[in-house]
């Protein structure tokens, strides 16, 4: 029973010191309050690699919805997927809504939640300080260029930055309809991702 007792507590102190000691705090983006134009010089030492969107809006598809749109032919037989393989297709935007949605349990805090997420997985072949900037227009504020940035100080390898425009900036001003991401070394654009809408 002791040696157990032993085992327990030093497997629990291991855990709490290997928690305590590799969880480095995320960094939240800062706003930039004017965007500045920056000079080009595109590197092959660093390029995007994924990009993940996802609009949380405040309605919610039902599959009822989806599945309505449904064509017979002839012999009784639909070109539409079935039940079954719809329900698959939509699995990964419900874990996704769900996901976003965990911890928002008053409607104050769902508000909160509601807008544009933005995930942007790049690469950075050689050690350098490196700033990866978000400029977006949102419907509500037309040509409008506002913009969110981090700031990482001598990375190398793959890395994966969010942002999100959610909340009242969502609310308020809408959806994003164009965007570009940037990733900036020594105040030069050496890597850009962008939207098709974005000019």
């Amino acid at each position: 029973m002791r040696y157990r007792q032993t085992k327990f507590a030093a497997a629990l102190i291991l855990l709490v010191l290997g928690a305590s000691g590799k969880a480095a705090p995320r960094e939240e983006p800062r706003i930039i309050e004017k965007v500045a134009p920056l000079p080009v010089a595109l590197d092959n030492d660093f390029e995007f690699r994924k990009t993940k969107l996802f609009l949380l809006s405040e309605k919610t598809p039902t599959a009822s919805q989806r599945s309505r749109q449904t064509t017979s032919t002839l012999g009784g037989k639909s070109n539409a997927p079935s039940q079954k393989t719809a329900t698959l297709q939509d699995a990964p935007i419900i874990f996704e809504r769900q996901y976003r949605m965990f911890g928002a349990v008053t409607a104050l805090d769902q508000r909160q939640r509601f807008g544009n997420y933005f995930d942007f997985f790049w690469r950075a072949k050689r050690p350098s300080d490196v700033t990866v900037r978000l400029e977006y227009r949102q419907e509500r504020l037309h040509e409008h260029v506002q913009a969110q940035e981090i700031t990482y100080r001598n990375v190398r390898g793959t890395h994966k930055t969010e942002f999100k425009v959610i909340g009242d900036d969502y609310l308020d001003d809408g959806r994003v309809i164009a965007w570009r991401c940037l990733l900036i070394a020594n105040g030069r654009i050496v890597a850009e991702n962008r939207s098709y809408l974005w000019e």
